[in-house]
């Protein structure tokens, strides 16, 4: 599987100018792994950033405004339109510095301006659950990436890694099963829909993703 990517991802690079990957799928099914091997390859040749989109969750105190903060991750709990028009500016302003939002974990909030794009990224690597979704905005966000990339893996281990994920991340054992099975899984059935307009599909079980 990795030489496949190998060789998409030389092709990709072979073009000119800047590219644009996106890296979708499911919660829990291995985005950031992903995103990190494909950045760590990229570094021996080009100068690559990444840019994900969960730096466009609304915060908090806007969720409870709308009355979705027990809905966060859904579709309509991130700022679709915001993180598209970055996607653009990525595209058009190669001359600057364009700096985006990024996800404190621990805090559960965006940060303005933690992750930068730098004039000299010949790669911008970005992921995120809904990169393959047809509302919009969504669907203009698809324009925007050269590929997409959509992360795979057994229904039981991602599942397992998302519980042990909000475990981490402070909520007890049993509200962790419960967001899972009734955020979460909501989120993936809509995720996996958009499966079949990916460009490769990758099995992130594979041990060479990590090294």
């Amino acid at each position: 599987m990795t030489d496949e990517l190998r060789t998409r991802l030389a092709v990709l690079l072979s073009r000119p100018g800047r590219v644009v990957l996106g890296i979708a799928g499911c919660p829990g099914a291995g985005k950031s792994t992903l995103a990190e091997w494909v950045l760590r390859e990229a570094s021996a040749s080009v100068t690559a950033a990444w840019l994900p989109m969960d730096g466009y969750h609304l915060a908090d105190r806007e969720l409870d405004r709308l009355g979705l903060r027990g809905a966060k991750g859904a579709i309509d709990t991130f700022d679709g339109h915001g993180y598209l028009a970055t996607l653009r500016r990525v595209r058009a302003e190669t001359g600057n510095t364009v700096y985006a939002p990024e996800f404190d974990r621990t805090l559960e909030q965006p940060i303005a301006g933690g992750m930068p794009v730098p004039p000299e990224a010949r790669l911008v690597v970005t992921e995120g659950n809904y990169l393959l979704d047809d509302d919009q905005p969504w669907a203009q966000v698809r324009s925007e990436l050269d590929e997409v990339w959509f992360c795979e893996v057994d229904d039981e281990v991602r599942r397992e890694r998302l519980v042990a994920r909000h475990i981490r991340f402070g909520k007890s054992p049993d509200a962790a099963r419960r967001w899972v099975d009734e955020v979460d899984e909501v989120n993936a059935r809509r995720i996996a829909r958009g499966r079949g307009a990916a460009d490769v599909i990758v099995d992130t079980r594979d041990p060479a993703l990590l090294s």
